[in-house]
Order: C-alpha cells, then structure tokens, then sequence
C-alpha cells in the first residue's frame, strides 16, 4: 500500500469516526493530528514537515474542492446535478451564486458537505453595508462558507484601512459561518498580494483566496505559495481559477492551498476528460 492509498484509508477511519469543524481543510491541527497519529502508529519516531503535510490523490483529493457552479445562467437542473455529484464524490463543499443557497442546503441535507456561496461577486465593487447584508441574508438561509471578493480598487489606491474593515464586517456578518477572502492575485502586484493577505488576517478571515474565475487570469502555484507564506499554518489558501484536471490540482495543494474551487471537479477527482468543463 502506497502511501497515497494510506492517505485514503486514514480519511476514510477518521470521516467515519468523527467529522473535524473544518470539514478536512488539512490546514488545521485537527487534520494535521490525524495523519501524524498515522506516522507513529506505523512506527515513526520522528516527522519532518512543513506547514502543509497532507498530499493525497484520488479520492482523498476531493476533500479539498468546493464542487462550484457560478455561471450568471446557471440553472436549477444543473444545480440539482451539481449537489448530486457533491454527495457521491463528498467534495468539500457545494458553492454557487446567493440565489441558490436555500435549494443547495435541501438537496444536501444528511450529508457532510456544506453550503457556500459568494460575496460581492465577482468584482468586489459593491460597499461593504451591502456585503454585510449580503452575508447576513445568505447565512440566514444556510450557507456554512462566505467566499466575498475585496474591494480591489481601494486596496491598489492604498486604503487599507477600508479593505480591512469591509473584510471584517463580511466576517462579523457571517459568524460562525467561515471567510474566504477572494484577492483576485490576476489583478495585483505581488506587494500587493501580501497586503491583501496581510489585512485578510487582521480582520480574522479563516482563509485567502486567489481568485474568482471571471478575472483575466486563475490560480497559479507561485501565488498559491506566496500566499501560504504570508499566512502560514494558521489560515485556509484556496486556489480557484482554471483548475481542470488532477495535475493543476496536486500541484496547488504541494505549492500549499488547503482548499480548491473548480467546476471541473469531477473530471479532477476521476480523470474523466468529458467532464473536464469550462470557466471556474
């Protein structure tokens, strides 16, 4: 047994046993406890890490995607099929647009995976009042995850404090729902891209993002290190953007990211080219 298919069994004993708060974000001490636990079970006297140790394939890989339909015409059947290959695969969470949140709580209803959905998508523009009652509502109907995009113009023109505090009303507003924080690393600096995580932390968001999909540009593994750099071990990376297929999305999680949005979630987790996709 390799030890990608240990990785699995392990997965597999503790999700049977007990579900961690984070859902397997394998960023948090919970999940980093349960595969040390593993090493010294199989006779490890010692484990050298870094601040990402998990580097699953196959189905251990699904734990980390947020199975995602964002298209503006996206529709209820596609919803409907989106939440069905959510629970066979037990991707990590189901994320769509705010008008979706109700149906995507029924449909998941006795299964592990959560609800998220998006804030001020996708291009952060909208004041924060709004975001706030954009979270407060999408909450109230269900969501268990906030994926809420920057005010991007204000962070490039240097209004930190204002990207803070829109970040941290998103925050107050959700709890105790999870923040991701979308930065949108296509349209930034990487000076930048430290501010914005930087500030994310201050306002106590549980993790960074790099991106919405819509941008000019996706995930890359240099920003997805960058960003776990600045963060280290105690916030979620969330890479999103053209992840399509199981190479993209090992190399995500060895550059550091604890989470992955794709719609090609499917075609990632089972190599199915049909099912490969388009977009996010």
């Amino acid at each position: 047994m390799n030890f990608d298919e240990i990785l699995d069994k392990r997965i597999e004993e503790e999700r049977s046993r007990t579900m961690p708060k984070c859902n397997w974000c394998w960023s948090c001490s919970e999940c980093h406890t349960a595969l040390v636990e593993h090493m010294v079970d199989q006779g490890a006297q010692r484990i050298g890490t870094g601040p990402e140790i998990a580097r699953p394939s196959g189905s251990g890989l699904s734990h980390f995607i947020d199975h995602t339909l964002l298209k503006p015409d996206a529709t209820r059947a596609q919803i409907v099929e989106l939440c069905q290959e959510a629970r066979e695969y037990n991707f990590a969470s189901v994320c769509v647009n705010p008008t979706w949140v109700p149906e995507v709580v029924e449909l998941l209803k006795g299964s592990e995976v959560l609800a998220c959905t998006v804030i001020g998508f996708p291009l952060g523009a909208s004041t924060t009042a709004t975001k706030a009652a954009e979270t407060r509502e999408a909450v109230a109907t269900g969501a268990q995850e906030i994926d809420m995009v920057i005010n991007i113009g204000r962070l490039k023109s240097g209004e930190y404090d204002a990207v803070r505090d829109d970040i941290a009303a998103v925050v107050q507003a959700a709890a105790p729902a999870r923040v991701k924080v979308i930065i949108e690393t296509c349209y930034l600096s990487d000076e930048e891209k430290i501010k914005a995580c930087i500030l994310s932390m201050e306002a106590r968001a549980h993790f960074v993002k790099t991106s919405t999909g819509f941008g000019s540009g996706g995930a890359t593994p240099d920003d997805v290190a960058l960003m776990r750099r600045v963060v280290g071990p105690t916030m979620g990376v969330k890479a999103s953007g053209g992840i399509r297929g199981y190479d993209t999305a090992r190399a995500m999680i060895e550059a550091g990211a604890s989470r992955l949005g794709a719609s090609a979630s499917v075609a990632i987790v089972t190599g199915d080219g049909k099912k490969s996709g388009e977009g996010y």
